[in-house]
């Protein structure tokens, strides 16, 4: 068995960095959407009506249910909040 170390539970999982990247943004992202909806306590039907889906869609971001979101729709629901999404990019250690 081996000991190996990762940075993450996405590089652990995931088949190749891209991948892996590509959930960490998600997963931030679905984060604080989660956060901004808590704190704010929207209901899943006036979240849905401000980010312009079904109430079921709210559902599954409530639930985690990464892999139903892409970053496009994720970033389109946090611009909906009032959310700044800011990416910074830099050298991979």
């Amino acid at each position: 068995m081996s000991n190996q170390r990762f940075a993450s539970v996405w590089d652990a999982i995931k088949d190749t960095p891209q991948e892996a990247e590509n959930m960490k943004l998600r997963s931030a992202l679905m984060t604080a959407l989660k956060i901004h909806l808590a704190q704010t306590n929207m209901s899943q039907a006036q979240a849905a009506q401000l980010f312009g889906v079904t109430q079921p869609r709210i559902s599954d971001l409530m639930r985690g249910k990464i892999n139903l979101f892409g970053l496009d729709a994720l970033v389109n629901m946090a611009s909906a909040a009032g959310l700044h999404v800011d990416i910074r990019i830099s050298q991979a250690a």
